[in-house]
Parts: structure tokens; sequence; C-alpha cells
């Protein structure tokens, strides 16, 4: 089986000045899992190392640099999924873990629930040997200064041009014709403490199924939970509809029936690509059919 792997940093109001480090961005994340893939690594393997260079990169709203909530705190959600199995792991509301995807994976595979949230899963990071961070390591200068603006002046999305929605995941097949898929996310700016939008949940920012394709969704949480858009898009592709085809069509129901804009990657159980957004740009990299590298957005 030829390997594939798609990996995302968001789709949204992306303006021109953050356009190339998207990019550069996207590249590293898809070099490092594709590595892991041409080193004979899993497709689960792949998509937590994708994840993890993109939630170390400040450009992009995961991780290191996410927005900050009400209370001007950092917190995570973060899933992963194995398709092999339909295993997954979780976590949610985390403030003191740098990277929420590697702790999703200890949660798939060494405890017995699916989701764990807020201190509990902190304190599984611990028991897990995962060196835990102050929250004031998470938060850079720019985050910061949105969230004093929005302090003074009340949130308006409008002074967010610059620092919109950035949730980042990747989907992949392995040799052994294994699929799994990943997203991350630090949320919404000024979001209200505890909330936890459709990332970390099963089947709405993320599904896997080896049987059929995987998904890893971005945009407006609340509006791809009202639609459970990564299941939506697997079961499509389950009667071999085009990925392609499919995205596009999840991103028409979006709109229609969630009521939201947002973006998604699939892939197929063919190692087919789809890749679809309804903000005006998004953030992507992937090696086409003929190995060649391609970028969201577009360079001007």
């Amino acid at each position: 089986m030829q390997p594939a792997l798609v990996v995302h940093g968001g789709a949204w109001e992306i303006p021109d000045a953050l356009v190339a480090a998207c990019r550069r961005g996207c590249q590293r994340a898809l070099e490092v899992g594709w590595a892991v893939l041409a080193g004979g690594g899993s497709a689960l393997d792949a998509v937590v190392e994708a994840v993890a260079v993109l939630e170390d990169d400040p450009v992009f709203d995961a991780g290191y640099g996410s927005h900050l909530n009400l209370d001007g705190r950092v917190q995570l959600d973060a899933i992963v999924m194995d398709g092999e199995r339909l295993d997954a792991g979780a976590v949610a509301a985390v403030e003191r873990v740098r990277n929420p995807v590697r702790l999703a994976r200890r949660v798939l595979e060494a405890s017995p629930h699916v989701l764990l949230v807020g201190s509990g899963a902190e304190r599984f990071a611990q028991e897990q040997g995962l060196e835990l961070c102050a929250p004031e390591e998470l938060i850079t200068a720019e985050e910061r200064a949105a969230w004093e603006q929005c302090r003074r002046l009340g949130h308006d999305a409008a002074r967010h041009a610059g620092h919109g929605m950035g949730t980042v995941g990747a989907v992949a097949l392995d040799h052994a014709g294994r699929l799994a898929a990943a997203t991350s996310t630090g949320g919404t700016c000024c979001k209200y403490p505890g909330r936890v939008g459709d990332s970390p949940l099963i089947g709405c920012g993320c599904y896997a199924d080896s049987l059929a394709g995987a998904a890893s969704a971005t945009g407006m949480g609340e509006a791809i939970m009202r639609v459970v858009l990564a299941r939506e898009a697997v079961e499509r592709m389950r009667t071999g509809t085009h990925p392609q085809e499919v995205a596009e069509a999840c991103m028409r129901l979006l709109a229609e029936r969630g009521r939201g804009r947002g973006g998604l990657i699939l892939l197929d159980r063919q190692g087919r690509f789809g890749v679809a957004f309804s903000t005006s740009r998004m953030a992507f990299a992937f090696y086409d059919a003929a190995g060649g590298l391609v970028l969201g957005p577009a360079a001007d």
C-alpha cells in the first residue's frame, strides 16, 4: 500500500501577512509525518508527530500560542483515532500540557476511557510520565495583547482579522493500509472557561475507520458538532465516493444544516485525497500522487 498524509493548520480568514508562515508550518509538519511513514511507521505515529509540530508553531491555534479564554488562560483540546480498531483517545480543557496530542495518544493506549478533561487529564499525564508546564508557558505576547484588547473593549471578531481560527490536524494511511486521524486546538478567543468545541469529540472534529476513510475538521466548532462532520464524511467515503467530492458536499452540509463555515481534510482507504473549505483560505499540505508538494493557502 502506498502511504499518504495530509495535514492542515485551520480554515479561516488567513491574512496575507501570515500566508507564508502557514505554508512553512504545514510543510514542516508534513515532512515530519512523512518521514515516519517512509520509515515504516504507523499512520497513528505519523499523525501524532505531524500534529505535535503544528502545536509547537505559534502561528496556529493549538498548543503554544493558542487563543486565551475569557479568564486569560489557554485551555487545549486534542484527539487521536486509530482506524484499525476504532480506538480513540482525547483530552479537553488542559492548561499545563505542551502537546495535548501526545497526551491524547496516551489516553488511547493506556486508559479504558476515550476522553479525559481538565485536572483529571493532567493528573493522568503525570501518571504517564509526561512533563507538565506552567500555564504561562503556552501564552505568546501576541495572544496576551489580543486578550487585553478584548478585556478593555469587549470581544469583537473584527479585531481579530489576523488572529482567527487555526485548529490543526492530520490524516494518514500507512503501508499496512491502516488509517488514522488527529485534531488539536486552543479553541476560540475569549471562549467561556470550560468550553469544549468539536475538535476532541469523536466523529465531530476527527474520525478514522480503516474500512472507509479518515477525516480531520476545522472551523466553527458548534456548527461542526451539529452535523457530526468528520463521521459524516467518513460514512460518505465508505460508499466509494471520491474524497474530494465528499469534502465539498460536507462543506455545503456544514453551511446549510450546521449554519457555519470551516474546512476538512480527507483520505479514503485507497489513499485518495480530499481538501475543501468554505472560508477564504485554508492552511494545508500533502504530496500528490506524483510526489509533488501541494500547499495551501495559494501563494500570491
